[in-house]
């Protein structure tokens, strides 16, 4: 596998972010996860503005403290995947969202940049002193969820949201 790194967002990537989003909206797909609704911002700028604001401070009561990453590719440049582990959880978090979110390129899927990146980050919560990871995927999303089994998750229960099943692993960091 190429050389991949979790990177921090920043305007150093405003082209590739560009990318990055652009081809989540050729696949017509309406959502990014792991990347504070990026899919929503024409202006990289303003995205990177609520993107500090959420690292940095909450936003509002609903909010919690959270870093984001993207999934880096040195050798051509690009951006693969983002990640985001949030530092707690609130209730809205503990029942559907968890600890952390993630999304693959619609070009990049089914080749192990998910697991890489989860296993990435899970070392990211390590230091954040978080010793038990809340992961969550609705029932069908099959690749999520072979992710998080590859990662050493185990499975809580299952929850109604939204007219969708979710599945509600915990990965206990050594």
């Amino acid at each position: 596998m190429d050389k991949l790194y979790l990177v921090r967002p920043s305007i150093d990537l405003n082209n590739q972010i560009k990318k990055y989003r652009d081809e989540y909206l050729k696949n017509n797909e309406k959502r990014i996860n792991g990347c504070c609704g990026l899919i929503h911002y024409n202006d990289i700028n303003e995205w990177l503005k609520i993107e500090n604001e959420v690292r940095t401070n909450k936003l509002t009561e609903k909010n919690v403290l959270a870093d984001s990453y993207f999934l880096y590719r040195l050798l051509d440049d690009k951006i693969i995947g983002s990640i985001q582990i949030r530092h707690s959880l609130n209730e809205d978090l503990k029942s559907y969202g968890g600890h952390i979110g993630y999304s693959i390129s619609p070009l990049e899927r089914k080749k192990g940049y998910g697991t890489l990146m989860l296993s990435l980050v899970l070392e990211k919560a390590k230091t954040l002193g978080i010793n038990k990871v809340l992961i969550t995927c609705d029932k069908d999303n099959i690749a999520s969820r072979k992710i998080i089994i590859t990662n050493g998750r185990i499975l809580e229960n299952e929850i109604i949201f939204h007219e969708s099943i979710i599945q509600r692993f915990w990965i206990t960091l050594k």
